[in-house]
Parts: structure tokens; C-alpha cells; sequence
């Protein structure tokens, strides 16, 4: 995952809907709307995206200065973002739900469904090392809001299409819920294996010429 060029709103911002716009986090929900009524998941859906908003902020607006007191460098990020990602991918091939406490409950509740989402939505981590690394791409804390403010703007359109698309959500068939997730993890995977290469690459690992 290269850094956006030019560095403008508009770069940034397809950026972030690519690594976590509608289509991979309306996925998600529809699981989740599946056991939960509507006014539960509206309630789970604002709480995950202030979440997720507030954890980009913090990471966007720090990146330069987290990287430096953990001594991270771009390509470690990229190994260690692209590892956990394919992970969780393949957590979705196989139907397991990683992150969660296990089967769900009878009557879920909305602190089960915001613990539900932690992993592909508040910090995702794709989108995590999307932040910190375009965020890191340079110095000055105007291109730092930049991108905070693109992601943040991502954030909003997931909210919204959620809240619109909500009982639709609830009328989808479970089966095609779990296909379309094990179809995504699939591609996902394939995203957590080209961004574990792009930190090879970047480390200079020969016959990774990714540019």
C-alpha cells in the first residue's frame, strides 16, 4: 500500500473507502442484523463508527510520533497489518468469527455486537495501517487533518448507508450472508497477502519490485 500521490482530500479519501468503505463494512453488519432488532443495530452502528472515528483521529493525528516511540518503520507496518489482516480473512473463509466470545447469545446485546465489529470495523487493520502510514507520509499537520478528515468522511458514509440499508440487512438470508463473508474473506485474504509483499518490497527483498 503505497502512500496517496498527490496528497489530496480526494486521493486519501479513496483510499480509506477501498480498506473499509460500504462494501466490506455493510457485510459485516449484515451478520450482526441477522440476531439484533433494528433499533439495537442502529444504536451498535452509531457507537462503532464514534469509535472508529475517534481511534482514526488519535492514530491519524499521532502517526509521525507513534511510529517513532515504538520504533516502527513503514515496511514492519505493512508486515505486521497484512499478517493480521489475512488472518481475520481466513477467519471468514473458514466461517470462524475471530474476535468475538464465541457463539452468540439468545438475546445479543449492543456491547456483544460493538465487540463484534472491533476487529473489521473500529480497528481495522487494513484501515489502522492505512492511517498511520499516509498519515506519516508527511510532515505538517495539515496533511495529517487531511487525511483524518478523509477517513472520518469514510466513516460517515458507512454510517449512513448502515442506517439506510439497515432492513434490508435484517430481510437477507443468513446462507447469503455467510456466502458473500466467505467470498469477501477470499478476496480479502488475497489484500492481506499484497500488503505483507508491498513490506517485503519495501525492505528491499529481491524479485518484489512492486513499483
Amino acid at each position: 500500500m503505497s502512500a496517496v500521490n498527490p496528497f489530496t482530500f480526494s486521493a486519501a479519501f479513496i483510499t480509506f473507502f477501498s480498506v473499509v468503505g460500504p462494501p466490506k463494512v455493510l457485510l459485516a453488519f449484515g451478520g450482526l442484523a441477522q440476531v439484533h432488532p433494528a433499533g439495537q443495530l442502529r444504536t451498535i452502528a452509531l457507537i462503532s463508527s464514534g469509535a472508529a472515528v475517534a481511534v482514526g483521529i488519535v492514530a491519524g493525528g499521532t502517526a509521525p510520533w507513534l511510529l517513532d516511540v515504538f520504533h516502527i518503520s513503514t515496511p514492519a507496518l505493512q508486515l505486521a497489518g497484512g499478517v493480521i489482516f489475512f488472518l481475520y480473512a481466513v477467519g471468514l473463509v473458514l466461517g470462524l468469527h475471530l474476535g468475538s466470545d464465541g457463539p452468540r447469545q439468545d438475546a445479543p446485546d449492543t456491547a456483544s455486537g460493538v465487540r463484534e465489529l472491533l476487529m473489521p470495523y473500529v480497528v481495522s487493520p487494513l484501515a489502522m495501517t492505512a492511517v498511520l502510514i499516509e498519515a506519516a507520509a508527511r510532515d505538517g499537520f495539515g496533511w495529517r487533518s487531511t487525511v483524518v478528515g478523509a477517513y472520518v468522511a469514510v466513516i460517515a458514509l458507512d454510517l449512513v448507508c448502515v442506517l439506510f440499508l439497515a432492513a434490508l440487512l435484517r430481510r437477507a438470508h443468513h446462507a447469503t450472508i455467510e456466502l458473500f463473508g466467505r467470498l469477501l474473506g477470499l478476496l480479502l485474504a488475497a489484500v492481506g497477502v499484497d500488503l505483507f509483499l508491498d513490506g517485503l518490497s519495501e525492505l528491499g527483498v529481491p524479485g518484489l519490485d512492486r513499483h
